[in-house]
């Protein structure tokens, strides 16, 4: 009976390394939008796709990292600016990218673009905190593919979403754990919408990165000041303590967040080029092994693993 099992799990995965393996004809024809090309996980996918051949569009927030980008990068690759959060910047973009592919359609929109910050325990923000980061995260993401929608369908292309492991494991408070389950529900039943018209929805889902949306100095920064704005009532409930180690757990960051974005952007060029693209893709070893298994074992032993080490306020029960 053993011996069965482990043959059909064996000719299960050799099925599908190999279906996996199918790359998508043509690729130097096709064209890809991706947003948030000015550094990190965007630029890296830009100037990978770039030499592959591939019909790059690269939306940058500033002009200075659309030159960057093209400077290292072959002719094919064009620019555009883009400010997720500005409706008439993306209605721009979208016209700039229907005169740019045609007929042929767009084959491939990656919505890359996000900011973390602010990040706190959630009573040191206000609403305009969380609608900041849902602006670029979640509200932008939506328009940005509703928009270029119809010239993916008329490619029969593939749309993918950079969500996170904390779209499955709300690990801090701020509008960026939100954001990014609003992006794992947004990207379901947007998949479900376009099998009918043969497009694609993958979910990417990295771990802890070190990309310039995370810069830990701005972080800290930011915490003090996400501090210094709560009420005098709210500050001597946590206490000055709880502030430091929390800053000590952001500085911890820096010794787990892996440096090698290929893990990401290799998990992107699949969606885009592989025949059989998977729905969801973990990037990187803790999201593998820790996280992700994390995120199917009970709500209340999640919540005893997570606070075990985590920094407490000084005034508990």
């Amino acid at each position: 009976m053993w011996l069965s099992l482990v043959v059909l799990l064996g000719l299960y995965y050799l099925l599908r390394w190999y279906r996996e393996r199918q790359v998508v004809s043509h690729l130097q024809d096709k064209y890809v939008f991706i947003t948030g090309c000015d550094s990190g996980f965007g630029n890296l996918l830009a100037r990978q796709l770039d030499m592959q051949g591939m019909r790059v569009l690269a939306a940058c927030l500033t002009e200075e990292g659309a030159k960057q980008l093209r400077d290292r990068t072959s002719e094919r690759l064009e620019t555009v600016t883009l400010d997720v959060t500005n409706t008439e910047s993306i209605a721009a973009a979208t016209q700039w990218v229907k005169e740019h592919v045609g007929e042929r359609g767009l084959w491939g929109l990656v919505n890359n673009a996000g900011i973390v910050l602010p990040t706190a325990p959630n009573e040191w923000l206000t609403k305009q905190d969380f609608v900041r980061v849902l602006e670029v995260n979640l509200l932008g993401m939506i328009e940005v593919t509703l928009s270029l929608l119809p010239l993916v369908r008329k490619a029969r292309g593939r749309v993918v979403n950079v969500a996170s492991i904390l779209g499955r494991l709300s690990l801090c408070g701020g509008g960026y754990c939100i954001s990014k389950y609003g992006v794992e529900a947004f990207s379901d039943s947007l998949r479900r919408d376009l099998f009918y018209f043969g497009v694609k929805v993958a979910i990417i889902e990295p771990g802890f990165f070190r990309t310039n949306i995370l810069p830990l100095e701005r972080f800290s920064q930011t915490l003090k000041n996400q501090w210094n704005q709560a009420s005098s009532e709210v500050r001597e409930t946590y206490g000055e303590k709880f502030l430091a180690s929390y800053m000590k757990t952001i500085e911890s960051l820096e010794n787990i967040c892996s440096e090698d974005l290929s893990l990401v952007t290799n998990c992107m060029e699949h969606a885009l080029t592989a025949c059989y693209p998977r729905t969801r893709y973990s990037a990187g070893w803790d999201a593998k092994l820790f996280y992700i298994p994390m995120s199917y074992l009970p709500t209340s032993l999640v919540d005893t693993i997570i606070s075990w080490n985590a920094p407490k306020p000084e005034k508990t029960l």
